[in-house]
């Protein structure tokens, strides 16, 4: 525990630096450094804080027990008891508080994301599911007060999608939907099955930050560009208009093909944050062998082949498998109601960086 509470110390001692840093003239006029160190002071606030509660809880405990090596009269006695007993809770739960707050964080928490929904296994079914999803993160979306723009669809006949993009937008969107990396897979009756039987299908769902520019620079030249005629509806103006454009990351291999909108000018804008999204992502899952093992480690961040969740539509089930969890309303989380499961893999999560914490 010693330990522990010297790495709570020295962010504190950190926060105080930072204090006297913003406060400098230099600091001051250079308006990058400032908001670098204006965040850094916001994310060990809340740490900070705590532990100045639990010095003082400490504090008042030595007090007390202080008071009982006195002679006091039994009424004061039991008082002294009964406060002690109280500070000791306040101060577990204090540290427990101080640990959570001192976990390792995902750098990428606070970004919005490119989500990609393929449909995979199954033909149409996998496709119609893909929509589902579509729909199931764009309903919990709203609850979050967040924003979805579909970026770019590859729509079926039967409604469903081949692919579809989008881009999510908000307060710590990364942080909650990066569990969703995987695998999805579907049982039900497909609404083209006459004679009733149950079918599996899957769908994949990939979660990736957006990169912003301080996360990834790059080089143009690293970029062909490649503009065609967009195909599909659209009517005169998009058959007779190079507006669609292709860029391919030549040192990786990426490709992001747009033709979404009616200009090209909106096409390239709209591809170069996907490609950006796929390049950043890549060279961040490749980064280390240590940063490879510990996504193999991590819940939900592994490649899209692994099968994480099934929906049971016949017997109204989903269930989790990377943490066992089964919930009997698959109705409701189809309809957005996501925050059981989602809760439930960042305890897990934080569950296991607890674990690490204690065996350092």
């Amino acid at each position: 525990m010693d330990n522990f509470i010297d790495k709570v110390q020295a962010v504190a001692d950190r926060y105080e630096e930072l204090s006297e840093l913003l406060a400098d003239p230099e600091v001051l006029a250079d308006s990058q450094k400032y908001t670098e160190l204006s965040k850094e002071e916001g994310d060990i606030r809340e740490t900070v804080e705590k532990y100045k509660q639990y010095r003082e809880v400490v504090d008042q405990i030595s007090e007390n027990e202080e008071l009982q090596r006195e002679k006091l009269d039994p009424e004061m006695d039991s008082m002294v008891k009964a406060e002690l007993a109280d500070l000791h809770g306040k101060k577990d739960q204090l540290e427990e508080d101080i640990k959570v707050l001192m976990l390792p964080t995902d750098p990428n928490d606070d970004k919005n994301i490119i989500m990609e929904i393929h449909g995979a296994a199954g033909g149409d079914e996998a496709s119609l599911f893909a929509a589902d999803l579509y729909n199931m993160y764009s309903r919990y979306a709203e609850t979050q007060g967040w924003t979805v723009e579909v970026v770019d669809e590859t729509p079926t006949d039967v409604g469903g999608f081949k692919e579809i993009v989008l881009m999510i937008s908000g307060k710590s969107v990364y942080s909650k939907l990066k569990f969703e990396n995987g695998a999805h897979r579907v049982q039900r009756v497909p609404v083209t099955e006459s004679a009733g039987r149950v079918h599996t299908s899957t769908s994949t769902v990939g979660v990736m930050p957006e990169a912003e520019d301080v996360d990834i620079d790059i080089d143009a030249k690293d970029i062909r560009t490649d503009v065609y005629r967009s195909s599909g509806a659209g009517g005169q103006h998009i058959n007779k208009t190079s507006s669609a454009v292709r860029m391919t990351h030549l040192p990786t291999g990426i490709v992001v093909a747009m033709q979404d909108e009616r200009s090209q000018q909106q096409n390239r804008e709209k591809a170069i944050r996907i490609l950006k999204a796929r390049v950043y992502d890549y060279y961040q899952t490749r980064e280390t062998d240590a940063y490879n093992e510990e996504r193999k480690n991590a819940v939900g961040t592994g490649d899209r082949s692994e099968r994480i969740r099934t929906y049971n539509f016949p017997q109204n089930r989903v269930t989790d498998h990377r943490i066992g969890l089964t919930l009997n309303k698959l109705d409701r989380v189809m309809n957005g109601e996501l925050d059981d499961i989602i809760n439930a893999l960042i305890l897990d999560d934080q569950a296991k960086k607890m674990e690490q914490l204690r065996n350092e």
